[in-house]
């Protein structure tokens, strides 16, 4: 098949683009080994790997990663769990209603993250809950099971009706058929929202803000190391590390459902 060659004004035009997007991220990199720790100097006065150490070594850093890592897994597998059955549901059966839950279940991940974060925190103060840990994944995982549920129920709906008459014909139970049948066909989009639902809870921040207590998480900490700031490439080293944890998982995402239109719901 014949394809033309792009013209070079759209050329020009796609590489402005990325230049747009992704030179900011770049310069992260690039502060996190400069040796002026105050000032955002261009260019940088000189290349150091010094914060790497220092970030390596404070304490606090490693509390919050390691909250953010634990907010993130349990806010995932809530999602993975609850997304799938209402996916399940509203895919596989009919009932009255149907459109209207099926919007109701995409709304949280359409409504800015600061409305969230005020309902959320109002339900938690009129339901007398501690803000802790807990109120943090309740949080994420209103999101974070959009996005499973965006991936799973696209998969569910090319599962063909007769796939699931011939299991039971052939006397499988309910399991059975989830087991041999449905979880086969739906185990990459799972594994694909399941990786977007963790990075979007990992660097989550507005939500956070209004679900956390004394807690903070990792990109509550550089909002706070920005607003205060004492050492400058710490927290470039920090949004560094940031960057990396959640690229790869949806660089997987990306490659598990490449050629389908399973990855969606992933803006928040």
């Amino acid at each position: 098949m014949h394809s033309e060659k792009a013209p070079l004004g759209l050329k020009i035009a796609a590489f402005l683009g990325l230049a747009f997007l992704h030179l900011p991220i770049l310069l992260i990199f690039v502060y996190a080994f400069t040796t002026e720790d105050k000032t955002y100097q261009w260019p940088p006065p000189g290349f150091t790997l010094k914060w790497l150490e220092v970030t390596w070594n404070r304490p606090d850093v490693w509390e919050a990663l390691s909250l953010s890592l634990q907010v993130a897994s349990i806010s995932t597998c809530i999602a993975l769990i609850l997304g799938t059955l209402a996916a399940a549901a509203v895919s596989r059966t009919m009932f009255l209603g149907k459109e209207a839950i099926t919007l109701l279940v995409i709304l949280p991940i359409a409504l800015p993250g600061i409305i969230t974060g005020i309902a959320l925190r109002s339900a938690f103060n009129l339901a007398d809950i501690s803000f802790s840990t807990l109120t943090i994944v309740l949080g994420h995982a209103t999101f974070c099971i959009v996005v499973v549920y965006n991936n799973s129920v696209a998969r569910f709906r090319r599962i063909s009706a007769s796939m699931l008459e011939a299991s039971a014909d052939l006397g499988a139970n309910g399991f059975q058929t989830f087991r041999h049948i449905l979880l086969p066909n739906i185990a990459t989009a799972l594994l694909a929202g399941g990786m977007l639902a963790f990075a979007l809870s990992f660097d989550e921040v507005i939500v956070t803000t209004f679900t956390a207590g004394q807690q903070q998480t990792l990109p509550i900490w550089m909002l706070e190391e920005l607003v205060r700031p004492r050492q400058r490439p710490v927290t470039n080293v920090v949004a560094m590390v940031v960057v990396i944890v959640t690229f790869f998982p949806i660089l997987g995402a990306y490659y598990l459902t490449r050629g389908g239109t399973d990855i969606s719901g992933s803006g928040k």
